[in-house]
């Protein structure tokens, strides 16, 4: 089957104006492409192939994911047991900062020392297989919301050292653009990598490990 992925840009808020937590948990969960470059992000439709019917998906069958049309900047949501499992296109600044020195030293586990978070070949310091290309359950290790997309450069509610990344605005959670968390935020650990592996240059399977092998046991829950 086909489905159509839907621009998303800033996660829905209450009558209040504070974040929807509810809601945006369930959109975050529907498939859709965000891109961003500089101070601001910009969505454009996608569509992504979804080999596995709806029943086997959320029973756990690996997802393929064509990420063809992605552009430096952006990246795409798709549904994997149940949960969204994002594919972001880093740029070369991205990358730049993830080496940077300074920057680990913001970083609570940069080393990835928690080793339940991400498969050993994902052990490094982009956390994937391929630096370009970040595959990564989005999915807060502190309550289980659903971190936001922040690419822009500090920008003013995330203070000027804010290279881009990820925000929790449920509870100020931080995280880099290898899911790698901040020092003294809420979130316990890194965000979770699942099983990938890449099926071309542009498609990646998430579920199965580069030799084929399927994982079922991958997917730790946050903690409470």
């Amino acid at each position: 089957m086909t489905d159509t992925l839907t621009p998303e840009t800033a996660g829905p808020q209450g009558p209040d104006g504070s974040p929807d937590t509810g809601r945006r948990k369930l959109l975050a969960a529907a498939t859709g492409i965000i891109g961003g470059a500089g101070i601001a992000a910009a969505s454009i439709p996608f569509v992504v192939s979804m080999m596995p019917s709806e029943r086997a998906r959320a029973g756990g069958a690996p997802v393929d994911a064509d990420f063809s049309r992605l552009e430096p900047g952006q990246q795409l949501t798709v549904e994997w047991r149940g949960k969204p499992a994002w594919v972001l296109r880093r740029t070369g600044a991205m990358l730049k900062v993830l080496e940077s020195p300074a920057h680990r030293l913001r970083l609570a586990d940069p080393d990835l020392k928690v080793t339940t978070q991400q498969p050993a070949y994902a052990r490094n310091a982009f956390r994937s297989l391929k630096p370009e290309y970040l595959v990564m359950v989005p999915i807060c290790t502190h309550l289980g919301c659903i971190p936001t997309f922040r690419p822009d450069v500090a920008p003013a509610d995330l203070g000027p050292e804010w290279p881009g990344g990820y925000f929790c605005p449920c509870h100020g959670s931080k995280f880099d653009f290898a899911g790698r968390v901040y020092r003294n935020v809420p979130a316990p650990t890194n965000l979770v990598i699942p099983p990938h592996r890449y099926l071309s240059a542009t498609a990646v399977r998430i579920g199965e490990d580069p030799d084929g092998s399927a994982r079922s046991d991958w997917l730790q829950a946050p903690s409470t």
